[in-house]
């Protein structure tokens, strides 16, 4: 219940104003001067105040009330106070509430008006305490990763620190770590994060991109091939296990992997024992893995199109990275981030940039805010510089939703992609969350003509 220190000399006034307290369902307590006032504001928290101006006998200066207002204001900053007096000084009026006073009313006062104002403040002031409590948990939050490498990670929004938090927690734990979330949200941070908190951060980070190699050349890129094994394969090679023998594998679009592959992985993944491709030569590698994917595994699974057994070895522990309009508090940041202090936002780029649902996630902004470096003039931003889609009627109509995005992509949303960006691969496959060679892959899979 929100508490209402009253403040006046007269004690007629104190129960009219302690009345319509009642009324409005707020505990009060009264105060019949300054000095009284400000011991019960020492003594017990208040949430608003109703204030007299003059507590002496035929005084109507407010130099009394000005003063009270000041101490007040000085040990509670922001609590609300609401200014009542019979003598309405219209320059003293306008100077308290130019120094923070909520209100300032003539006696005798509206009833209905002081109720909603009364009403009103203490909304603003419950908002007030709760964005200050939110505000220290973040920052108690973001204290918790002092001292942890997050490779630049920008760590704004709440479901962000919980992620990097968690991610930190497991880091040491030496298991495979599945990390689920759409394209360009920024999976593989997540997982440099993870490899540089760990117990083999001393050894190597391998990447490989699962979905940007034809599946016959994946086999050769995990395991290594002898010379001869394929075509062009003119001398030996080590795979990607072997040179992150020490340290961590990190294998992104883990769901592209052929059968074959998925098979062998699982070998890998309960012996740490692999063949080259070409070689009867079994050789070992102590590695961790870390897996992502922006794909339906279990669906996968049910379909006949990934290992079940393998998902278990992959998944002992799930990290679900969501899209970036999901988590808006880091949409700024990161825009500034990218923008590295040598750029400025107008307030209509930043409106335009929290409104936009962003379906190529972290990958699109980036991209857009490098687009608008080249647009911009005077080291400033605007919202046409941005020319985001959404905000563009034609574009609009091209462009497929979010929510369409974050599935795989049909031939009419590619059509519309590739419409909507005149042509240009690259900016194309910014808009639907994939690599260039991804889209290449799915145009013709479609049939839709490079040309």
């Amino acid at each position: 219940m929100s508490r209402v220190l009253i403040v006046d000399d007269h004690s007629g006034v104190r129960e009219a104003l302690a009345l319509l307290c009642d009324v409005e369902g707020h505990e009060h307590i009264e105060a019949a001067s300054p000095a009284e006032a400000l011991a019960l504001l020492e003594a017990q928290d208040v949430h608003l105040v109703l204030q007299d101006m003059n507590f002496t006998s035929d005084t109507t200066s407010g130099k009394e009330g000005v003063n009270l207002f000041g101490k007040i204001r000085e040990k509670h900053p922001d609590l609300p106070i609401v200014l009542l007096t019979a003598w309405t000084h219209l320059e003293q009026a306008v100077s308290l509430v130019r120094l923070g006073a909520a209100d300032y009313l003539s006696k005798p006062w509206d009833d209905g008006k002081l109720r909603a104002t009364m009403r009103n403040l203490l909304e603003l002031n419950d908002s007030r305490v709760q964005l200050r409590r939110l505000s220290a948990a973040r920052q108690k939050r973001i204290d918790s990763l002092k001292g942890h490498e997050l490779c630049g990670m920008v760590v704004a929004d709440a479901s962000t620190l919980e992620l990097v938090q968690l991610a930190l927690k497991l880091a040491p734990a030496d298991i495979p770590i599945l990390i689920t979330g759409p394209n360009g949200a920024g999976k593989e941070r997540i997982a440099e994060i993870i490899h540089r908190n760990s117990r083999v951060k001393e050894g190597p980070l391998i990447t490989l991109n699962c979905g940007a190699l034809p599946s016959e050349l994946i086999e050769a890129e995990l395991f290594g091939a002898e010379a001869g094994a394929y075509t062009g394969a003119i001398k030996a090679r080590e795979g990607r296990f072997e040179a992150a023998d020490g340290g961590t594998l990190f294998l992104d679009e883990i769901g592209n992997l052929s059968p074959s592959g998925q098979m062998k992985l699982l070998r890998v993944l309960e012996t740490g024992r692999f063949e080259r491709l070409g070689s009867n030569r079994t050789r070992e590698a102590k590695v961790r893995v870390l897996s992502a994917t922006n794909a339906d595994l279990q669906g996968m699974i049910r379909a006949g199109k990934f290992r079940e057994d393998l998902y278990y070895r992959l998944n002992v522990f799930e990290l679900r990275l969501a899209p970036l309009r999901e988590r808006r508090d880091d949409i700024l940041p990161l825009a500034q981030h990218f923008l590295s202090g040598a750029w400025q936002l107008s307030e209509g780029a930043k409106r335009g940039l929290l409104r936009y649902d962003w379906p190529g996630n972290v990958r699109e902004l980036k991209n857009a805010i490098t687009r608008a470096q080249l647009l911009g003039k005077h080291d400033s931003i605007a919202l046409a510089d941005l020319n985001l889609p959404d905000l563009n009627l034609p574009a609009t109509a091209m462009r497929p939703t979010s929510d369409e995005v974050l599935r795989e992509p049909n031939k009419e949303h590619i059509e519309q992609a590739l419409k909507s960006s005149r042509g240009v691969i690259a900016e194309a496959a910014g808009l639907l969350g994939m690599s260039r060679q991804a889209l290449y892959r799915r145009m013709d899979r479609f049939g839709i003509n490079r040309e």
